[in-house]
């Protein structure tokens, strides 16, 4: 399960969960991007879940399509019927297999790769925590084509959703990895991790998140931890602990709560001036190390620009 840290606890008060890892795990563990997890994140953001978070106009503006899809679709009414705040079954949201490279696609043939009986095992669990009295809801998550279903829905929530966005979403991403990456390269795990999120800290050989909704403390076992940037579990962290994902801990990407808040800082009328718009958005950006590819996404120019 995705178990998102309760709001308004301060470290050291509540339940916590520590991976405890050793010199093989400090080898495997890896970066990588999952784009259903920001799909299913959105559409948590989009619903009933999310109604409570102020959303920037960027987000806000795809409520209506949304409500479109909802409306047309009884699949929606049945992811919906699925999210539960302490997570939901994993078979909607696979882990990534192709690190950095993972895209929709690769997620959507993992769904419906998922066999039938895995499927409605995860389905009863979730629905035994969370019951759901739609009758259209309960037909689809009972159908024997449920995971094609699914895994249809979600492909349409992508397109009308979230793909126009994803280049620059994913460089935001991208650039995170690479700064982390050059932390650990240079000086370690610890180094690695601070600043991952205020309730993340290396400690005695392992990695420490609380407060949690549990408590827990996980044994890696030399398959290493992934680490997974997004921009929708913002301004929470989540931890993935149970098959038929590897230990996980998804984190909120630098840089990514200005894109929340539009609040990036401009360049200024002067820069511009003096070197061209252009360049001086380039030289804002460039706060943060990105390659050109990444530098292109980010501000929406080609990269022969950047």
């Amino acid at each position: 399960l995705l178990v998102p840290l309760p709001p308004g606890e301060c470290y050291g008060q509540g339940r916590m969960i520590r991976f405890e890892v050793d010199a093989a795990d400090l080898l495997h563990s890896r970066f990588a991007l999952s784009p259903v997890f920001e799909l299913e994140s959105l559409l948590r953001v989009l619903g009933r879940l999310g109604r409570s978070r102020a959303l920037p106009e960027r987000v806000a503006r795809m409520r209506a399509p949304y409500a479109r899809l909802r409306r047309d679709d009884p699949v929606f009414a049945a992811l919906d019927a699925l999210q539960h705040p302490y997570g939901g079954p994993a078979f909607v949201v696979p882990p990534p297999t192709r690190g950095m490279a993972q895209t929709i696609e690769d997620d959507l043939a993992a769904v419906r790769s998922v066999p039938l009986e895995t499927a409605r095992a995860e389905i009863d669990r979730t629905l035994a925590r969370h019951p759901c009295a739609d009758p259209a809801a309960l037909a689809i998550l009972g159908a024997p084509d449920v995971t094609g279903r699914v895994a249809d829905a979600l492909g349409q929530a992508w397109d009308l959703l979230l793909a126009a966005d994803w280049l620059e979403l994913r460089a935001i991403c991208e650039r995170d990895i690479v700064h982390r990456s050059g932390l650990l390269g240079r000086q370690g795990w610890a180094a690695a991790l601070e600043g991952l999120h205020t309730r993340v800290r290396w400690r005695d050989g392992g990695i420490e998140i609380a407060p949690m909704g549990t408590d827990a403390t996980v044994r890696i076992g030399g398959q290493g931890v992934m680490f997974i940037p997004s921009v929708f579990v913002w301004p929470k962290i989540a931890v993935q602990m149970d098959d038929p994902w590897p230990a996980c801990l998804i984190y909120p990407a630098r840089g990514v709560g200005a894109w929340w808040t539009e609040t990036a800082a401009p360049a200024s009328p002067a820069l511009g001036e003096l070197i061209g718009r252009s360049r001086a958005r380039i030289l804002v950006e460039l706060r943060e190390a990105a390659s050109t590819t990444q530098l292109a996404r980010s501000l929406g120019i080609p990269v022969g620009s950047a």
